[in-house]
């Protein structure tokens, strides 16, 4: 049905506010990061890549990216692992149960940062776990593994299992039928959710807040520690910059994994 004129002008300008309320704002954070000046102040000063140079030279800017590569990579590997095992389990399998498992699998991402962090800073204390880095892998695990196992379920409904019975039927085992088969029809879905867990845990705060201890910081808490710090605002602008790509670009590349047509077509051949 046609809208009339009016209509679709309103709606256009509506859109185009509206995104320019989410936008505007981030690309003012990242204009800032090459202010010439300290302060943040508009119009800006001039142009510098200064801060790049002095915030890559800072020894808390680096341990704290380094630390948040490290976790993000951690996270990743661990929701690859149990996403995908979970999934073929849900997907491939009948058995007493199953629709719970899916709940509860993806139930973490539904819940309240804060609340998972105090239910995990509760559990780890109670059974004596000094916290660090690898707590923050086994925080942001709870919630990445859904992303992984979202992707991979439905790429797996859309796969037929004729290909699996007839490699079994000609005599491959179980591991031989998923490293031949199956692997090749989920592959670019465990890329997509590997990738999109990656973001998850990159930019996280919440959940890294209650289970990073003290010795341990990351980009994201270190950029909340020094908002307040004036002379270290032109640092965070950069580190925020930083932040948006590592979590912008994972995800379009996932979002191109997961509209692929090519992929589609191949995961189903």
């Amino acid at each position: 049905m046609l809208l009339p004129r009016g209509l679709r002008i309103a709606l256009r300008v509506a859109t185009g506010l509206t995104l320019a309320f989410i936008y505007l704002p981030i690309a003012l954070i990242v204009l800032y990061s090459f202010n010439s000046a300290r302060v943040a102040s508009w119009p800006i000063a001039g142009l510098t890549l200064d801060w790049y140079g002095k915030a890559f030279a800072n020894a808390g800017v680096r341990n704290a990216l380094l630390n948040s590569v490290e976790a993000a990579i951690g996270a990743t590997v661990v929701s690859l692992i149990l996403g995908s095992l979970v999934a073929l389990a849900v997907q491939r399998h009948s058995f007493f149960g199953r629709q719970t498992l899916s709940f509860v699998v993806v139930l973490p991402l539904a819940l309240p940062g804060i609340i998972t962090g105090i239910a995990l800073n509760t559990a780890l204390r109670t059974i004596g776990v000094d916290f660090g880095l690898l707590t923050i892998i086994v925080g942001h695990a709870t919630f990445c593994v859904v992303v992984v196992f979202n992707n991979v379920v439905a790429r797996l409904r859309r796969v037929s299992r004729t290909a699996e019975e007839a490699s079994m039927d000609l005599g491959a085992d179980t591991f031989q039928t998923f490293r031949r088969v199956t692997f090749p029809a989920i592959r670019s879905a465990l890329l997509a959710g590997g990738l999109l867990a990656f973001a998850l845990s990159f930019d996280e705060i919440i959940v890294t807040n209650f289970t990073a201890g003290v010795s341990t910081q990351t980009l994201p808490l270190w950029i909340f520690t020094n908002y307040q710090r004036p002379n270290n605002l032109p640092l965070v602008n950069v580190a925020a910059v930083v932040v948006l790509l590592l979590s912008i670009v994972p995800v379009y590349i996932a979002s191109r994994l997961t509209d692929d047509p090519a992929a589609v077509a191949g995961a189903r051949g």
